[in-house]
């Protein structure tokens, strides 16, 4: 495995995105064992995309601009659905004192659902895994699954560290309702934003 292709997933994952939003949000308002929930969910949510690449779903969605502004624009009014939420104190940052089992499947449902309608996932998969593995690859599907199963390690240790990193700061944040209504305002304008962002992406 080459040393670009690891530095490359690690700059990728580490950019700050919805996944990563979506794991700090879960961290600082539900605590450490909800981050890593969402830090798995997301991680989840990256196996469709996969599976899309190995069976062709994935280039017929990189052909066709019809499909691609389909699952885009799903993709942003779920993003927007998350603003509200989090502005209406039941979305991301709903904070949880003594999470049960009901809010955990929802930080699993909002996490794969939160990289599942990201069709640039699909297109990453289909134009950037290739170009790591050899033209004369005798075992070009286990060599993409190998590829594959890295960055979604790695997808899920950055996503965890960010998470648990929030949630050491949980008990300041949610302490002050002050600091609470700034970071839900934040949070929420940050998923607008990187609604508007997808948005405005092309194939």
């Amino acid at each position: 495995m080459s040393i670009e292709f690891l530095i490359t997933t690690l700059v990728i994952v580490a950019s700050p995105g919805t996944g990563a939003l979506f794991t700090i949000g879960a961290g600082l308002s539900r605590g450490g064992r909800a981050s890593l929930v969402a830090a798995f969910a997301c991680t989840l949510g990256i196996v469709p995309h996969l599976l899309a690449a190995l069976t062709g779903l994935a280039a017929l969605l990189h052909a066709s601009a019809l499909a691609f502004e389909i699952v885009k624009y799903a993709g942003v009014a779920y993003l927007l659905y998350m603003a509200w939420g989090t502005l209406r104190e039941h979305g991301a940052l709903k904070v949880e004192t003594k999470p049960d089992a009901r809010s955990v499947l929802q930080v699993v449902r909002d996490g794969v659902l939160v990289n599942l309608l990201n069709p640039k996932l699909s297109i990453f998969f289909v134009a950037f895994l290739p170009q790591f593995i050899a033209r004369d690859e005798p075992h070009v599907v286990a060599r993409m699954l190998e590829l594959s199963g890295v960055f979604m390690l790695a997808t899920f240790v950055i996503f965890s560290v960010y998470g648990l990193c929030a949630a050491l700061m949980r008990d300041r944040v949610i302490g002050s309702r002050r600091v609470m209504t700034w970071m839900r305002r934040s949070f929420a304008a940050c998923f607008v934003a990187l609604g508007a962002r997808l948005a405005l992406q092309q194939q």
